[in-house]
């Protein structure tokens, strides 16, 4: 999953919760965000462009940790 963005992405389907570490060392987590998203998430060709489209702004979230 090379990106120029995202580092790693995890998805808890029972909390349907997506997890996503990106390459500044922030992790973010997305509730509520259904599999099929997160399917087409990790399938497609940018990362950072899907994020944009699809994930940011669009889901409630938190920070979990931040760059040190």
């Amino acid at each position: 999953m090379p990106s120029s963005v995202v580092a790693d992405i995890d998805y808890d389907a029972d909390l349907a919760q997506l997890t996503v570490t990106f390459v500044t060392g922030r992790v973010y987590c997305y509730y509520m965000v259904p599999p099929d998203c997160v399917d087409a998430f990790r399938a497609a060709f940018s990362k950072g462009a899907f994020f944009n489209k699809n994930i940011r702004d669009r889901f409630p979230c938190r920070e979990v940790t931040s760059a040190a």
